[in-house]
């Protein structure tokens, strides 16, 4: 009997594996399938307390969601949670969070040393559940799971733009779905200074907008986090990007005020003065109120970015440098540095900070957090310091998926490390910097391509097949849907705005046709700020296109063997005669919407590449030998498209133009010389 394992069909392609995300450790399938009905039940064997009972419910729950069964509980358990102990009472950075699940077809058993075990386990059992022929099952398997960082992050930028409770909340769901155990939250910026502070009023009073955390709010997702056995980890950012505060707090700078909240983006100069020990009267105080409401053992302090024109302008600040013998501005950075890191360790913090605070004196505590690559990591792990990997991580650059899985925190100069200081590498984050989402466009920006990093740092390093990847992400993606974030279903609603009514089909072609610059586009097309909506076609577009993913591999295919591939040839045809066509049908709506008048130009070019496509897709299947001038002419075409427009990029131009060139191969092998230049250029 074949193992039944769950079929996914995605881009043609047939995929036989449970479609887990991140991959466990070690997996085993038996045979058979466990049933999920209206007689499902959970219960806890062993240890248990609030957390675990109240994960119990919320698994129920969420399962009966996924299958639309109301559950109406059965005299025996289809899924037993067995936990040896609770583990610490706020989850650690040293915390066992392995667990075992084992299905059969009368029951599954999940069995972990803790309760974030367990909780991992819960997330495990909830993916592995599918319809098939007959029901909603689970597949008889044997899972063996741990992860290979215990540092596995993600930051949420909400000082550029706020993002509201419910957000937060609905993110450590999906966070906590795909095994992620740390939410870093990025609470200051020089765009706004986002928590109450009792202590410092005006800090929240005149650097927010009114758009802050009380202390209430932070104990709440403090406490929803722990539920999920995620950490919180603060970020106030200092000596730089502190704008914010000196709005309220003008004394504390290293120049004279006035000073606003900034709404563009960018970096600013506006710094504390390390010089003054009133500074460092300010920060104890502060620190000690933030350390009530944190529990979590480290405490990051930003220290990236600093510009250092007012230190070097202010003749007080160069004479205690003169005075203390320090060279340069580095060095003042450095000893700012030492005397917050005391601060912290008065209240029972350890640092964290960009790789930029890399110095000598720092504590041996220190985690180093790099944004800049692996070399900088490798150099604070040579040097004692724990770190974390966030270069090749930043969500905000619309990278691929393909792209941040290839990324490990291990890789580049990290792989050069001797075993005890490749230990110090504790894992990663991807980050989520806010200046062009908002509270509605944040989860498409963060989902599914988040998954990928949480399985770079979950999973096994040799986890490294990129169509698997794809094939398990997409499922993962819909799975998502049952957390309650908003990815996708927030997709159609922008369309339909931009629109300017309902559901449009041809504008929905387009929109699965382009691919979203990320902040380096965005930021060099036009002059953003804070104010300014984000309501427009590039902030509906996803960052990667999965439909022209799934044209480039059907090509692949189609081009390997045209003669074997005839159903992919058919189904190119198909594509590229739906586009061809789309701008006729899109042309009417275009001048009732505002907002669609920018996005023309690229709906006639989808249409002009589907056109290409369709006359290189005949001269491939008859044999013909395409013109030279043509090929030339269509392909230097193709490469206009790829240019950015709207600030999306034409991602339907990347096989027509694969197509030309395997066309234009074809016409070369066949005889016909190589022609360059195009009408109006040749000499």
């Amino acid at each position: 009997m074949k193992n039944p394992a769950l079929l996914l069909l995605i881009c043609g392609t047939a995929w036989t594996a449970p479609a887990l995300m991140p991959l466990p450790a070690h997996v085993s399938l038996g045979e058979g399938k466990l049933t999920i009905d209206s007689s499902f039940s959970a219960h806890i064997s062993g240890y248990s307390d609030r957390r675990l009972e109240a994960a119990v419910a919320r698994l129920t729950a969420k399962i009966s969601r996924q299958t639309g069964v109301p559950f109406t509980g059965g005299e025996k358990s289809a899924l037993v949670i067995e936990c040896r102990e609770g583990g610490a009472e706020y989850p650690s950075v040293d915390e066992d969070e392995s667990y075992r699940l084992e299905v059969t077809r009368g029951a599954a058993h999940l069995s972990a040393a803790t309760v974030t075990g367990a909780l991992r386990g819960m997330e495990t059992f909830s993916q592995l559940i599918a319809a098939d022929a007959d029901s909603f099952s689970v597949p008889a398997i044997d899972i063996q799971d741990r992860p290979r960082f215990p540092w596995r992050g993600l930051l949420v930028d909400v000082a550029r733009h706020w993002m509201p409770i419910p957000v937060i909340e609905r993110n450590l769901d999906a966070m906590a779905a795909v095994k992620l155990n740390v939410f870093h939250w990025h609470l200051s910026d020089d765009q706004g200074f986002r928590v109450e502070s009792k202590v410092f009023p005006k800090l929240h009073q005149l650097g927010s907008d009114g758009h802050f955390y009380t202390h209430a709010d932070v104990r709440r997702v403090v406490d929803y986090a722990r539920g999920r056995g995620i950490r919180v980890v603060p970020e106030f950012d200092v000596p730089g990007h502190t704008t914010s505060w000196l709005v309220g707090y003008p004394e504390l700078a290293s120049a004279p005020g006035p000073f606003h909240i900034e709404r563009k983006w960018g970096i600013f100069e506006p710094t504390l003065d390390p010089t003054r020990e009133e500074v460092y009267t300010f920060l104890d105080g502060f620190v000690g109120e933030m350390a009530s409401l944190f529990p979590d053992e480290y405490f990051h302090i930003g220290g990236d970015e600093v510009l250092d024109r007012e230190w070097r302008d202010n003749s007080a600040i160069q004479a205690f440098c003169k005075k203390n013998g320090f060279k340069n501005s580095g060095e003042l950075h450095a000893y700012f540095n030492r005397r917050l890191q005391a601060v912290l360790r008065k209240h029972g913090k350890k640092m964290i900070g960009w790789d930029e605070v890399l110095s000598p004196g720092l504590a041996a505590g220190t985690v180093i957090q790099s944004w800049r690559g692996q070399q900088s990591l490798a150099e604070a792990a040579r040097k004692g310091y724990r770190g974390i990997l966030s270069y090749g991580y930043y969500l905000d650059h619309m990278d691929s998926a393909t792209f941040h899985y290839k990324v490990d925190p291990l890789s580049g100069q990290a792989s050069q490390l001797t075993s005890d200081q490749a230990a110090r590498i504790l894992g990663g984050e991807a980050c989520m910097w806010s200046e062009y989402v908002t509270e509605e466009t944040v989860d498409s920006r963060l989902w599914p391509r988040a998954a990928v990093v949480a399985e770079r740092l979950w999973s096994p390093a040799s986890a490294t097949d990129i169509e698997s990847m794809y094939a398990r992400l997409e499922i993962t993606s819909r799975w998502l849907d049952w957390s309650g974030v908003q990815h996708r279903s927030g997709y159609p609603r922008m369309l339909e705005r931009i629109a300017g009514g309902p559901t449009n089909p041809a504008l929905q072609l387009l929109a699965e046709t382009v691919e979203a610059q990320g902040i380096g586009g965005r930021q060099d097309s036009r002059q953003y700020r804070s104010d300014i909506p984000l309501n427009r076609f590039v902030d509906a577009a996803r960052p990667e296109s999965e439909s022209v993913r799934c044209v480039s591999e059907t090509l692949a295919r189609a081009l390997a063997d045209p003669a074997q591939h005839r159903q992919e040839i058919d189904e190119l045809r198909r594509v590229f005669n739906e586009w061809s066509g789309n701008h006729a049908r899109l042309r009417p709506w275009i001048s009732r919407s505002f907002l669609l008048r920018e996005v023309a130009p690229l709906s006639e070019d989808l249409s002009r590449a589907g056109t290409i496509g369709l006359k290189a897709l005949q001269y491939l299947e008859s044999g013909e030998r395409a013109p030279a001038q043509w090929l030339a002419e269509q392909t230097a075409e193709m490469t206009r498209m790829e240019q950015p427009r709207a600030e999306v990029v034409l991602a339907a131009a990347r096989p027509v133009k694969t197509l030309l060139d395997a066309v234009s191969k074809a016409s070369l092998g066949a005889g016909q010389a190589p022609k360059t230049g195009s009408r109006g250029n040749d000499k």
